[in-house]
Protein backbone atom coordinates (compact mmCIF):
# COMPACT_ATOMS: atom_id res chain seq x y z
CA UNK A 1 0.00 0.00 0.00
CA UNK A 2 1.45 3.63 -0.86
CA UNK A 3 0.81 5.94 2.02
CA UNK A 4 1.18 9.72 2.17
CA UNK A 5 2.05 11.60 5.10
CA UNK A 6 1.00 15.70 4.85
CA UNK A 7 2.78 18.04 6.49
CA UNK A 8 -0.11 20.48 7.24
CA UNK A 9 1.04 23.82 8.16
CA UNK A 10 4.11 23.49 5.63
CA UNK A 11 1.80 22.60 2.63
CA UNK A 12 -0.38 25.34 4.01
CA UNK A 13 2.32 27.70 4.08
CA UNK A 14 3.80 26.82 0.31
CA UNK A 15 0.36 26.88 -1.45
CA UNK A 16 -1.64 29.83 -2.53
CA UNK A 17 -5.06 29.07 -2.13
CA UNK A 18 -4.62 27.88 1.38
CA UNK A 19 -1.87 30.97 2.17
CA UNK A 20 -5.08 33.21 1.30
CA UNK A 21 -7.22 31.22 3.62
CA UNK A 22 -4.77 31.32 6.26
CA UNK A 23 -4.46 35.02 6.11
CA UNK A 24 -8.41 35.39 6.86
CA UNK A 25 -9.16 31.62 9.56
CA UNK A 26 -6.16 29.28 9.34
CA UNK A 27 -9.34 26.98 10.39
CA UNK A 28 -10.70 27.41 6.58
CA UNK A 29 -7.16 26.95 5.13
CA UNK A 30 -7.22 23.50 7.17
CA UNK A 31 -10.32 22.39 6.53
CA UNK A 32 -9.66 23.18 1.97
CA UNK A 33 -6.88 20.99 2.63
CA UNK A 34 -8.47 17.99 4.14
CA UNK A 35 -10.43 18.09 1.13
CA UNK A 36 -8.35 18.44 -1.28
CA UNK A 37 -6.26 15.60 0.29
CA UNK A 38 -9.99 13.63 0.58
CA UNK A 39 -10.15 14.29 -3.43
CA UNK A 40 -6.71 13.19 -3.70
CA UNK A 41 -6.98 10.15 -1.70
CA UNK A 42 -10.48 9.05 -3.92
CA UNK A 43 -8.44 9.26 -7.04
CA UNK A 44 -4.93 7.81 -5.97
CA UNK A 45 -6.32 4.95 -3.65
CA UNK A 46 -3.07 6.13 -1.27
CA UNK A 47 -3.61 5.99 2.20
CA UNK A 48 -3.22 9.77 3.22
CA UNK A 49 -2.24 11.08 6.60
CA UNK A 50 -2.43 14.73 7.13
CA UNK A 51 -0.16 16.33 10.20
CA UNK A 52 -0.99 19.62 12.16
CA UNK A 53 1.28 20.56 14.68
CA UNK A 54 0.11 21.68 18.28
CA UNK A 55 3.23 22.04 19.84
CA UNK A 56 2.02 25.24 21.70
CA UNK A 57 -1.38 23.61 22.20
CA UNK A 58 -1.49 21.89 25.98
CA UNK A 59 -3.16 18.70 25.73
CA UNK A 60 -2.92 15.01 24.32
CA UNK A 61 -2.29 14.32 20.81
CA UNK A 62 -5.92 13.84 18.61
CA UNK A 63 -6.47 11.20 15.78
CA UNK A 64 -9.55 11.60 13.58
CA UNK A 65 -10.81 10.30 10.40
CA UNK A 66 -12.61 12.94 7.51
CA UNK A 67 -13.42 11.82 4.27
CA UNK A 68 -10.82 8.85 4.23
CA UNK A 69 -8.61 11.14 5.10
CA UNK A 70 -6.25 10.59 8.74
CA UNK A 71 -6.04 13.66 10.62
CA UNK A 72 -3.29 13.62 13.11
CA UNK A 73 -3.00 17.02 15.76
CA UNK A 74 0.02 16.40 17.71
CA UNK A 75 0.46 16.72 21.58
CA UNK A 76 2.11 19.47 23.46
CA UNK A 77 5.70 19.82 23.05
CA UNK A 78 5.92 17.80 19.89
CA UNK A 79 6.04 19.03 16.17
CA UNK A 80 4.63 17.70 13.01
CA UNK A 81 8.37 16.71 11.89
CA UNK A 82 8.95 14.78 14.70
CA UNK A 83 5.20 13.09 14.13
CA UNK A 84 6.06 12.68 10.66
CA UNK A 85 8.96 10.87 11.68
CA UNK A 86 7.63 8.23 13.86
CA UNK A 87 5.47 7.80 11.63
CA UNK A 88 7.63 6.97 8.91
CA UNK A 89 9.76 4.58 10.86
CA UNK A 90 6.48 2.87 12.31
CA UNK A 91 4.94 2.41 8.75
CA UNK A 92 8.05 1.30 6.79
CA UNK A 93 8.12 -2.06 5.44
CA UNK A 94 8.52 -3.82 2.44
CA UNK A 95 4.92 -3.24 0.73
CA UNK A 96 4.53 -0.25 1.50
CA UNK A 97 6.02 3.01 0.07
CA UNK A 98 5.96 6.11 1.90
CA UNK A 99 5.40 9.50 0.65
CA UNK A 100 6.12 12.87 2.51
CA UNK A 101 4.87 15.86 1.17
CA UNK A 102 7.03 18.74 3.23
CA UNK A 103 9.22 20.97 1.54
CA UNK A 104 11.15 21.14 5.19
CA UNK A 105 14.84 20.19 4.17
CA UNK A 106 15.66 18.90 7.74
CA UNK A 107 12.93 17.03 7.51
CA UNK A 108 13.46 15.78 4.05
CA UNK A 109 16.75 14.35 5.11
CA UNK A 110 15.52 12.72 8.27
CA UNK A 111 12.65 10.56 6.05
CA UNK A 112 15.12 9.61 3.60
CA UNK A 113 16.69 7.88 6.53
CA UNK A 114 13.80 6.11 6.94
CA UNK A 115 13.43 4.84 3.44
CA UNK A 116 10.54 7.53 2.48
CA UNK A 117 10.79 9.59 -0.56
CA UNK A 118 9.66 12.93 -0.55
CA UNK A 119 6.98 15.08 -2.53
CA UNK A 120 8.07 18.82 -2.10
CA UNK A 121 5.28 21.39 -1.92
CA UNK A 122 5.76 22.30 -5.41
CA UNK A 123 5.78 19.15 -6.87
CA UNK A 124 2.86 17.64 -4.86
CA UNK A 125 0.84 20.86 -5.74
CA UNK A 126 1.00 20.31 -9.76
CA UNK A 127 0.80 16.46 -9.02
CA UNK A 128 -3.03 17.86 -7.14
CA UNK A 129 -3.93 20.01 -9.96
CA UNK A 130 -3.32 16.96 -12.72
CA UNK A 131 -5.39 14.98 -10.65
CA UNK A 132 -8.12 17.55 -10.51
CA UNK A 133 -8.05 17.81 -13.93
CA UNK A 134 -8.50 14.39 -14.66
CA UNK A 135 -11.49 14.21 -12.32
CA UNK A 136 -13.21 16.82 -14.24
CA UNK A 137 -12.51 15.05 -17.43
CA UNK A 138 -14.12 12.08 -15.87
CA UNK A 139 -16.89 14.02 -14.40
CA UNK A 140 -17.50 15.86 -18.16
CA UNK A 141 -17.52 12.39 -19.89
CA UNK A 142 -19.68 11.02 -17.34
CA UNK A 143 -22.11 13.87 -17.87
CA UNK A 144 -21.94 13.99 -21.25
CA UNK A 145 -22.97 10.14 -21.83
CA UNK A 146 -26.43 10.12 -21.14
CA UNK A 147 -28.43 7.28 -19.78
CA UNK A 148 -30.35 5.53 -22.29
CA UNK A 149 -33.80 4.23 -21.53
CA UNK A 150 -35.50 1.21 -23.27
CA UNK A 151 -37.84 3.14 -23.55
CA UNK A 152 -38.22 5.95 -26.28
CA UNK A 153 -38.82 9.08 -24.49
CA UNK A 154 -39.43 12.45 -25.69
CA UNK A 155 -36.55 15.47 -25.15
CA UNK A 156 -39.68 16.99 -22.97
CA UNK A 157 -40.67 13.76 -21.17
CA UNK A 158 -36.93 13.80 -20.06
CA UNK A 159 -37.00 17.35 -18.76
CA UNK A 160 -39.90 16.36 -16.36
CA UNK A 161 -38.06 13.52 -14.96
CA UNK A 162 -34.98 14.92 -14.62
CA UNK A 163 -37.06 18.21 -13.04
CA UNK A 164 -38.30 15.09 -10.41
CA UNK A 165 -35.43 13.79 -10.01
CA UNK A 166 -33.40 16.66 -8.41
CA UNK A 167 -36.46 18.13 -6.46
CA UNK A 168 -37.98 20.54 -8.74
CA UNK A 169 -41.60 20.68 -9.39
Amino acid sequence: MNILIVDGYNIIGAWKELQILKKHKLIDARDRLIELMADYQAYSGMRVIVVFDAYLVPGTATKVKQHNVEIIYTRAKETADDRIEKLTAELANKRSKIYVATSDMAEQNVIFGNGALRKSAREFEIELQNVRTQISQKVKKIQVQRPSSKIPLSDEVLEKFEKMRRGNK
